[in-house]
C-alpha cells in the first residue's frame, strides 16, 4: 500500500517535542533532547528534530546529529536508535517510507558519511527490509545489545521473575545494614563523577567519558532529570548508579561500586529499588544499557539476572 510520508524538521517547540516524546512507550536516550545537546556541546555538532507525518497523521519522531565542513562538501549525519514511533505506527511500510524520505534528504554521496543505527530488533526480515530501503550494512560493527525491564510489573511478580542467583544476592543485600539515598537534583553527581572517573582510568573499561556525563547533567531538564542512587553502610557510600529519565523510559547510564559494595551486593539493592523511584517519576520501562560478550561479561550476566527482555538491534548501516 502506497503511503505519503514526510519528515518536518525543527518546527516543534521543546515543550511540544517533549509532549510527543512522552507518548512513546520505549523511548531511547539517544533520541532524547538532553542527549543531543550533550553531544552537540562535546563534538561541535548540530541537531535536528523531526516530526514524522504519514498520510497527514503524526506518526513518530526522529532526532539526528550533523557536522559539516566547507559548505557541507564534507558532511556527517548520525541517526542513533531511531526513529521512534507512536502507537499504531512503525510497520515495515512505515519504516520503508521513512528511509525513502531520509535518503532523499541525505543521499549517499562523496564526502558524506552516514551512520544509521535503527531502533529495530535484529532478524532476517529486518535486515532485508533495510537493504531494500537502500541502506548499506556495516558487518564490522557488532550489533548493539541491551535489555528492557518493565518496571510496572507488580513487585511480587518481578521478584519471582528474577534469576535465582540474582534473587539470592538481593536477599543478602536486604538483610545487610545497607541503606539507600536517592537524588534527582544532581547533588550527588560531583562525588559520583570523581569515583567513576578514577575507576574508569584504573580499570580501562568502556563507557561514557566523564566530560560527556558533565554535558548530560548540564543539559538535563525537569522532564528528563538525572537520578542518582547510592548505597551506604555505617553512613559510608559504597556503591552508586546514575540513570536518566527520557519520557516514559529511563536508561541506566553508569554505576560504581567499592569492594565493600560488591561484598554486600549493593548494586542489586540499588537496581531493585530503582524500580520504585523511577515509577514515581512516571517511568514505565528501564533500558539497562549496553551489554556485550567481549569486554563486560560480568555486567551482562548481572543485567540478565533481572530477567529483563533482551533486545538486539539490527546493526549499523550507512
Amino acid at each position: 500500500m502506497q503511503i505519503s510520508l514526510e519528515i518536518i524538521w525543527n518546527t516543534l517547540s521543546l515543550d511540544e517535542w517533549e509532549k510527543r516524546f512522552s507518548q512513546i512507550k520505549r523511548s531511547t536516550l539517544l533520541q532524547s533532547y538532553p542527549y543531543a545537546r550533550a553531544m552537540c556541546a562535546a563534538n561541535h555538532q548540530k541537531a535536528r528534530w523531526g516530526l514524522i507525518v504519514i498520510d497527514g497523521k503524526e506518526a513518530g519522531l526522529v532526532q539526528i546529529l550533523e557536522a559539516g565542513f566547507l559548505g557541507n562538501l564534507f558532511h556527517g549525519v548520525i541517526l542513533d536508535r531511531g526513529p521512534l514511533w507512536f502507537d499504531g505506527f512503525g510497520s515495515a511500510a512505515h519504516i520503508q517510507g521513512f528511509f525513502q524520505a531520509f535518503n532523499k534528504e541525505f543521499p549517499p554521496r562523496f564526502g558524506r558519511k552516514r551512520r544509521i543505527i535503527p531502533e529495530i530488533a535484529d532478524g532476517p526480515a529486518a535486515r532485508t527490509l533495510l537493504l531494500n530501503c537502500g541502506l548499506k550494512h556495516n558487518p564490522d560493527i557488532p550489533a548493539y545489545q541491551t535489555l528492557w525491564w518493565d518496571i510496572t510489573v507488580p513487585e511480587e511478580t518481578a521478584r519471582a521473575q528474577l534469576k535465582q542467583k540474582w534473587r539470592n544476592s538481593l536477599n543478602k543485600a536486604l538483610k545487610s545494614n545497607l541503606s539507600v539515598q536517592w537524588d534527582g537534583e544532581d547533588a550527588f553527581y560531583p562525588w559520583l563523577r570523581e569515583k567513576y572517573a578514577l575507576d574508569k582510568q584504573k580499570r580501562g573499561f568502556p563507557g561514557p567519558s566523564p566530560k560527556f556525563l558533565d554535558n548530560l547533567v548540564t543539559f538535563s531538564t525537569p522532564e528528563n532529570p538525572i537520578i542518582i542512587g547510592r548505597a551506604l553502610i555505617n553512613n559510608k557510600a559504597i556503591a552508586a548508579i546514575l540513570m536518566i529519565r527520557h519520557g516514559r523510559s529511563a536508561t541506566y547510564q553508569i554505576g560504581w561500586t567499592s569492594e565493600e559494595g560488591r561484598k554486600n551486593c549493593a548494586h542489586h539493592l540499588l537496581v531493585w529499588e530503582a524500580r520504585h523511584i523511577l515509577t514515581s517519576y512516571g517511568v514505565e520501562t528501564l533500558d539497562l544499557g549496553g551489554v556485550n560478550d567481549e569486554t563486560a561479561q560480568g555486567i551482562k550476566k548481572f543485567k540478565h539476572g533481572t530477567n529483563a527482555e533482551p533486545f538486539i538491534l539490527v546493526g549499523q548501516y550507512s
